[in-house]
């Protein structure tokens, strides 16, 4: 860990392995967060501890974690959110800052830290098709929104386009990103919704969309519907 310490010096950006998760502790007195060093075989899901405010830099998935125990003061919450930027801006700027509460805790920090497993779909569909079986069944429904949004933000999007819907499987949802104000950090929040009561039965025809599918060994995963950000209207005038 001292490394990456005397890596930080001004105007020098850390040099971080592709896999390798960073972990910082928050320490009330000194009103700063504080690298710590454990051992790599440790699951990061026992680092946890319900008195402290932990924050991770995640590079897999472009994120930096604030996770807050149960027993931590709200005072410690705003001070940690106000300074994690800095921490952030060390390792990348266009890192999303995230904050999760114990026990409140998204699918994709319980993926990070261990407690949940992520789909390999390069390994999961490399038998037949989707047949209805009761294993495929489990592995639908374990597409929850989380893991939907991971798939999104791995495969990106293609310059001058924006993301409006999401297909998956049988179910069709709404997709879109807001900036909120959390402690005097902007955080963009990307978020999918059911379109379950806006879209009449019948017949869809996606008019001024574009479709993009992601596959996996000859399987749709999703499919999205994506539009030109300016507008056909705009285009034309």
């Amino acid at each position: 860990m001292s490394d990456h310490k005397e890596s930080t010096e001004k105007g020098q950006i850390p040099e971080i392995e592709e896999e390798e998760i960073l972990i910082f502790q928050f320490n009330d007195e000194m009103q700063e967060f504080q690298e710590l060093e454990f051992e790599e075989d440790i699951p990061l899901y026992e680092i946890l501890d319900s008195d402290y405010t932990l924050l991770f830099v995640d590079p897999h998935r472009y994120r930096v974690w604030i996770w807050h125990g149960a027993n931590v003061t709200t005072r410690m919450k705003f001070i940690s959110a106000k300074i994690a930027p800095k921490i952030r801006d060390k390792y990348g700027i266009a890192y999303k800052i995230t904050t999760v509460d114990e026990g409140n805790e998204t699918m994709a920090f319980k993926i990070m830290v261990g407690l949940e497993e992520e789909i390999d779909y390069e390994t999961i569909q490399e038998g037949p098709s989707y047949e209805g079986t009761a294993d495929d069944i489990e592995l639908l429904k374990s597409l929850s929104r989380e893991k939907i949004l991971l798939l999104l933000e791995k495969a990106g999007l293609p310059e001058g386009y924006e993301r409006k819907m999401v297909i998956v499987k049988n179910k069709i949802y709404g997709y879109k990103e807001k900036e909120k104000d959390y402690m005097g950090s902007v955080i963009k929040e990307k978020q999918l919704f059911p379109l379950k009561k806006e879209i009449e039965d019948g017949s869809y025809l996606a008019d001024e969309y574009i479709p993009r599918m992601l596959f996996s060994f000859n399987n749709v995963i999703l499919t999205e519907l994506l539009k030109k950000i300016n507008g056909s209207d705009k285009d034309s005038e």
